[in-house]
């Protein structure tokens, strides 16, 4: 069994959150079962309360458990895992989506360039008055929120999309007569975001929580942006995996 080794360097809180750590990935402490409570730790590995419930603190914080009032701390479900090798900018595309009318959609609405300067750059535009359909979406596993994801696609290329993703037309229909348009190559960047008054109801986390953002610009064959994806995913459900070879 894993012990406190009280001559270590290492703080006994840090101590104590690997060995809570080493029980979950080795399934001794099973996803949305109770961990020992504060008093059982401290009995189990003589430490102090205050020791416990920072340990407790940082990893309820950090997405590996959970805490019920008046019932006790519990173990998260285990994050999902984004390899990079499968992950694209098509992934979260509408375009590009084999079947776009099974989306979760949460809202679709027209927007200008003006309002966001980010796409006038993006699809080379001269004027702020091109017209974008926005389509805002879950994405869902196992019943719990992923990520919201927000398309933004010109209507000067797709004028139809809105209506034909509210009729829940399947990709085929979408992008008959389209094929110049779809998307061929992307570019995504990612980086480490914290979720907003607006987002956080949608993605159902608490404002300030960290996500992982993720742009995604999607081009056609010729090299024309076609699509622009700005997806925000939840930190604490997801892991990104990285896998290299030499």
């Amino acid at each position: 069994m894993a012990s406190i080794n009280r001559y270590s360097n290492v703080p006994l809180y840090c101590q104590l959150k690997n060995i809570i750590l080493e029980k979950i990935e080795s399934g001794e402490y099973k996803e949305d079962t109770k961990i020992p409570s504060e008093q059982d730790l401290c009995e189990q590995y003589n430490i102090s309360r205050p020791t416990v419930r920072q340990a407790i603190n940082e990893l309820t914080n950090n997405g590996h458990l959970y805490k019920l009032k008046g019932k006790g701390t519990f173990v998260s479900k285990r994050k999902s895992c984004i390899n990079i090798k499968d992950y694209t900018g098509f992934t979260d595309s509408i375009l590009d989506s084999l079947e776009p009318e099974k989306k979760e959609i949460l809202s679709i609405s027209s927007v200008t360039a003006k309002e966001f300067g980010v796409l006038k750059e993006i699809f080379n535009l001269k004027t702020d008055n091109s017209q974008f359909t926005c389509i805002t979406y879950l994405n869902t596993r196992n019943g719990e929120v992923f990520s919201v994801n927000t398309s933004y696609i010109p209507q000067s290329l797709f004028p139809d999309i809105g209506e034909d993703i509210k009729n829940k037309k399947p990709s085929y229909e979408i992008l008959r007569g389209k094929y110049p348009l779809v998307p061929c190559t992307s570019k995504s960047t990612l980086e480490v975001d914290y979720s907003s008054a607006m987002d956080a109801p949608q993605l159902q986390v608490q404002p300030g929580q960290a996500l992982i953002k993720v742009y995604n610009i999607l081009y056609s064959k010729s090299g024309q942006a076609v699509e622009y994806v700005v997806s925000k995913y939840r930190a604490d459900k997801c892991r990104l995996m990285f896998e290299n070879h030499k």
